[in-house]
């Protein structure tokens, strides 16, 4: 990190001083945020490909395609009937549902550690590390299915660096309640 950039984020005081495109943290946290929106936008994708997995290949015998939907309106293909239990689309139904739990509450607890001044090296590696962690977490998880324990190793990092934030914001805020 330069020098300007180390006094400037030192300089930094107020909460609206944060959350500028002065600070490198905040450009940093939006940048891989940006990421992760991107990748849990690709995640609804994921699902609509998997009900239609086989269909897009035209190649295929009709009786090897699938296509899976989850509502009567949706049926626009003769004899077809609504199906629920698809291992492959809810496989990844499963991994879109845990990005939402846990990049969600990551966001909130991101930008309140920014409001703190962290130091822009740990801050930003902190960021990289996390949305790194998700996305190796859908390619273990919905993408290439790996045994454990990739997944869980995935999933822990996002959530130990959630609580070290956390843990950070409330050691700082700590003499003011």
């Amino acid at each position: 990190m330069s020098a300007t950039a180390s006094n400037t984020s030192r300089m930094m005081t107020s909460p609206g001083d944060m959350f500028t495109l002065e600070n490198p943290v905040f450009c940093c946290y939006l940048f891989w945020s940006t990421v992760l929106v991107v990748k849990m936008l690709l995640m609804s994708l994921l699902t609509a490909v998997q009900r239609f997995r086989y269909k897009l290949l035209a190649i295929v015998p009709l009786t090897l395609r699938r296509r899976i939907f989850p509502n009567q309106e949706d049926l626009f293909f003769k004899n077809l009937e609504v199906q629920f239990d698809d291992p492959h689309v809810e496989r990844v139904r499963r991994a879109h549902r845990n990005d939402m739990e846990n990049i969600l509450p990551y966001f909130i607890m991101s930008l309140i550690y920014i409001s703190t001044n962290p130091n822009a090296d740990v801050a930003c590696i902190l960021f990289r590390v996390a949305s790194v962690a998700r996305i190796i977490h859908t390619l273990v998880y919905a993408v290439y299915p790996v045994p454990q324990p990739s997944r869980i190793l995935a999933f822990a990092t996002m959530l130990l660096i959630t609580f070290y934030m956390a843990a950070v914001v409330a050691l700082r805020t700590l003499s003011f309640i």
